[in-house]
């Protein structure tokens, strides 16, 4: 790739004897020259380097955007319609709105309320949970206990009362923590224990782990909207727009 220096040569050349030429075709002396005459514009007009950088920034994220959205069509069975994902909220939704959450992330227990306060105030939203256990073992006793819960409750209805109980408790979250929310939710407790054994407990977290690979999930919580590719808290006026965007095109429907 060239340098930014050589690529100021050549911009600079350019604009001042009318044609496209190469860096490498100038004498040092011309080099030299041409490189004092962009050193001085741009001090002259410090705001072009903002607005290249802007300009840079903007085609980045357009990219980025659109290999998010390439990923999503891609494995849109698997993140919209797998039953290993946990439909909580809208079956009926014109909206998507999926999250991939770990049980031991900070970030995620505040994300919570805006998904509950977002499931409230928009009952169109198809809300569906994924369990993406990054942040060490206890996160994977946790999501494994998780799996089981679902296993045994299609409904979601039980899950999502273990749920609020295991990601809005105190401390590090594991087997046992896992284990007593959900006996608060009125789990069977010996079905748990055999669903855990299960094969469907590691084909669960694989599944997921391999969406969200695919998708370029790096981090919890992580969110598809619609299309889009949502990774980190944003906060519930974040979350409302990114669902409007889903939903007609802009942030307020």
């Amino acid at each position: 790739m060239p340098s930014f220096r050589a690529c100021a040569i050549t911009v600079a050349a350019t604009m001042l004897l009318g044609a496209p030429v190469l860096a490498q075709s100038f004498s040092e002396p011309q080099r030299a020259e041409i490189e004092t005459i962009v050193r001085n514009y741009l001090l002259a007009h410090p705001e072009v380097l903002e607005e290249v950088t802007a300009e840079l920034t903007k085609r980045q994220t357009a990219a980025e955007d659109a290999k998010h959205t390439a990923a999503v069509q891609r494995n849109a069975e698997l993140i919209f319609n797998s039953p290993r994902g946990v439909q909580i909220g809208g079956a009926g939704g014109d909206v998507q709105f999926v999250e991939f959450f770990d049980y031991n992330c900070g970030y995620c227990k505040r994300a919570m309320s805006d998904m509950l306060t977002l499931m409230k105030d928009d009952p169109k939203l198809k809300v569906t949970l994924k369990e993406f256990p990054v942040l060490g073992p206890g996160s994977v006793e946790a999501a494994q206990v998780a799996v089981a819960v679902r296993m045994q409750d299609p409904t979601g209805k039980k899950y999502l009362d273990f749920h609020q109980k295991l990601l809005g408790g105190r401390g590090q979250a594991d087997k046992e923590k896992a284990m007593a929310a959900a006996k608060d939710a009125g789990l069977d407790m010996a079905r748990l224990e055999k669903d855990l054994k299960s094969p469907e407990v590691r084909a669960t977290l694989e599944e997921n782990f391999k969406v969200a690979e695919d998708v370029g999930l790096n981090g919890t919580p992580s969110y598809v909207i619609g299309q889009q590719v949502v990774i980190g808290a944003i906060g519930l006026d974040g979350l409302k727009e990114k669902v409007g965007i889903a939903r007609c095109g802009k942030a307020t429907c």
